[in-house]
This record gives structure tokens, sequence and C-alpha cells, in this order.
């Protein structure tokens, strides 16, 4: 993937992909979180409205968490760039949170980590890469999947 493909990468939804995302967003909303997912809420770039998505949270081992864009460079992503905060919600619980959006070299290991938690539901987006990929793999992919930590 050139260098300019993997700054504008997205993977829009398709197929059914709409219906079941307003199902599974809705579940946080009634507290119910699949494999620790939460609702990401961020104010939007333009209109300063929140805007809400479900997103997975990773939580490594030494307790840093990251969020991660499967999709690639999303307007979640887009409006997280500009606002550099946010909510995580989880039914009438909301954490606020700061942003800081990781450079491409230090990815790999928070994108393997990713992959090995949440591979089996978002292995599509990574298009054949897996968590047992190559660093040289993970860092050819890594600019198309912008990866935030969190604090």
């Amino acid at each position: 993937m050139d260098a300019e493909t993997a700054a504008t990468r997205y993977i829009g939804p398709k197929g059914l992909d709409p219906y079941m995302n307003r199902f599974f967003n809705m579940l946080p909303k009634l507290g119910i979180s699949i494999a620790g997912s939460r609702l990401l809420a961020v104010r939007g770039r333009k209109s300063g409205e929140w805007r809400t998505t479900l997103v997975n949270v990773l939580t490594t081992d030494d307790g840093a968490r990251y969020l991660v864009a499967p999709r690639g460079h999303t307007q979640w992503v887009r409006n997280l760039r500009v606002s550099g905060s946010g909510e995580l919600r989880l039914g009438r619980k909301t954490e606020p949170f700061t942003a800081t959006e990781l450079p491409d070299a230090e990815k790999i290991p928070v994108l393997r980590a990713y992959l090995d938690r949440w591979g089996w539901e978002v292995g599509r987006f990574f298009e054949g890469v897996t968590k047992n990929a190559t660093d040289a793999e993970l860092a050819d992919i890594a600019p198309g999947f912008p990866v935030f930590a969190l604090a």
C-alpha cells in the first residue's frame, strides 16, 4: 500500500453493516458491553455536536489504553484528531479522555495486540494481516490504521 493510499484508507459500511452497526451501537447505551466495547463520543469537527460510534478499547498488560480504527481514516478519527478528547460511554457511565495519535513506528505492538484480541471481529478490515504477521508486515499497513493512546 503506497503512502498516499494509506493516508486516506477508509472501508465504509456495506451490505448488512449499517443495520448491524445500529443494533450494536444500541447495546452500550443499554449498558451492555461485548468484549470490552464502548460507545465512543466525539464532538464533530465542523458541527460541534456529539457523534457516537461503537469501538473496542484495547487495554494492554501495563494498563495503557488505545483506540484502533480498523476501517481506516473514518469520521470519528478525523473528529478525534481535531478535538483531542472525547468520552467512552457504557450505560449511564461516562468516562472523559484525552487522545494522542501514535506515529506509525509505535503502532506495531498495538496493532498486534488488537488483532490478537479482536481479529475474529475485525480481521476482514486488515486484508489478510493477522496477529502472526511479521513486524515488517504490520509496519507496512500501519499508516492505514490510526491508533490513539488514551489518557
